[in-house]
């Protein structure tokens, strides 16, 4: 297929195996997936996307859109992927504390903006992921456990829908198209642009704190402590990290909502340890939080796999704590709690996470580590399995995995296929994680 009437329609391109540009335009962020599409085409505009998807539906093809190549997970053979990079404008309005960003912005140009203010997003941790996928899944990051999942502030979403039509989608106008897009995935229409609030941040306290890998239970021992008691705008991140030929260090990652010495008396059981090998805590702005963890924002060959977890017994800190890092790069367990655990009256389709922590594994899809990383994944589940809720956010979804794993109620799963079928009956949209499988 040439794709030469779509090519005549665009203002951006439209590029097909063996274009120059194709392999590179087509790959994925996490570069252990798999993507052999039919063609990519780089949007220029809301309207070249529109062209795509009238014309995708005439022609029989899926669409998927990827800003960034986050979250993919393969399975797009013979699609069209929709890079949407190219719509980056971002406005920030400071009296109504609102931002509204193009598709194609992530996280650290959103954040440079409204730090500037002395307002945030509720971004994640690495400032390279866009801002579109990740609040189409939920989303969140340090000030979660503070305001939620990142899809309840959305104001508006500018899409495209089935049919190829532009229009704003709010809770005013279509509201089951709104709650559906919060925190449902993007199965439902490309959006081309979203309005979100932004929240106030008169102080922010945060960094790293690592000590040698001997020190895992102690450190943990401490983790786990503050988090019983810590307040909404305290959180912490706990990991063990070992890179090839390197030796197993022990951390925690924390952000607090407040001021310096408030931060530190909160954390004064951390502190309290010594022998620290590395201590990066200051006080930061919002356009800062992408220091505390420092993730890759380059392409990599990364595979991943996170639980919910319901406690910590002594299952879990036996696969966790004890096990070796190796053949993983990074053990992290994020504290949950906080406004995550608590319905929003008016929130979307993501819900609340009642469990109080989350583990996320982390390995290199390198052709000679990826099948001992995958085969750990599995030990993994099975060695924590009673331990683990049915559910997961979207986000933190893996190859392989279904949109249902997402949800703890199938009510919400029943409600997210109807509207597929109502919406996209000819499945024209395609996500990372479809909800109809």
């Amino acid at each position: 297929m040439a794709f030469e009437d779509l090519r005549r329609r665009l203002t951006g391109r439209v590029l097909v195996p063996g274009d120059e540009g194709f392999e590179q335009t087509a790959r994925p962020w996490a570069l252990a997936v798999s993507q052999p599409v039919a063609a990519v085409v780089d949007a220029a505009n809301a309207d070249d996307v529109a062209a795509v998807v009238s014309y995708a539906r005439r022609a029989g093809i899926a669409v998927a859109a990827q800003p960034t190549g986050h979250g993919a997970a393969g399975g797009l053979d013979e699609a069209i992927l929709l890079r949407t990079g190219q719509l980056s404008k971002v406005d920030v309005h400071v009296e109504r504390r609102a931002a509204r960003v193009g598709a194609g912005v992530n996280w650290g140009q959103l954040q440079a903006i409204a730090g500037e203010h002395g307002l945030t997003g509720l971004a994640g941790s690495n400032p390279a992921v866009g801002i579109t996928g990740y609040t189409l899944g939920g989303g969140f990051g340090w000030f979660a456990r503070k305001y939620g999942w990142a899809s309840d502030a959305v104001r508006a979403l500018d899409i495209v829908d089935a049919d190829g039509v532009r229009r704003t989608v709010s809770a005013d106008n279509d509201p089951e198209l709104f709650w559906g897009l919060r925190g449902g995935g993007g199965d439902f229409a490309v959006v081309t642009g979203l309005e979100f609030d932004l929240f106030p941040v008169p102080a922010l306290y945060g960094g790293r704190l690592v000590w040698p890998g001997a020190r895992t239970r102690e450190v943990f021992d401490a983790f786990q402590e503050i988090t019983a008691v810590a307040p909404d705008e305290l959180s912490l991140w706990f990991f063990r990290v070992q890179f090839p030929e390197a030796p197993a260090m022990v951390g925690v990652d924390t952000a607090f909502l407040g001021g310096a010495e408030e931060g530190r008396e909160l954390l004064a059981r951390l502190d309290a340890l010594g022998g620290a090998v590395q201590d990066t805590r200051t006080v930061l702005s919002p356009a800062d939080i992408g220091a505390i963890t420092a993730e890759p924002t380059d392409p990599a060959p990364a595979l991943s796999r996170a639980e919910v977890l319901t406690d910590v017994g002594d299952a879990v800190l036996k696969t966790l704590l004890d096990d070796p890092v190796a053949p993983l790069v990074n053990i992290q367990i994020r504290h949950l709690g906080g406004a995550l655990s608590r319905a929003r009256q008016d929130g979307g389709a993501r819900g609340p996470i009642a469990e109080p922590y989350l583990a996320y594994l982390l390995g290199l899809g390198l052709p000679h580590l990826a099948d001992a990383v995958r085969a750990r994944f599995a030990e993994a589940a099975e060695a924590l399995g009673a331990h683990t809720a049915t559910h997961k956010p979207f986000t933190f979804l893996a190859p392989g995995e279904s949109a249902d794993a997402a949800f703890d109620d199938e009510r919400t799963v029943s409600r997210l296929r109807s509207l597929k079928r109502a919406r996209d009956p000819q499945a024209v949209i395609r996500s990372n994680y479809p909800v109809l499988g």
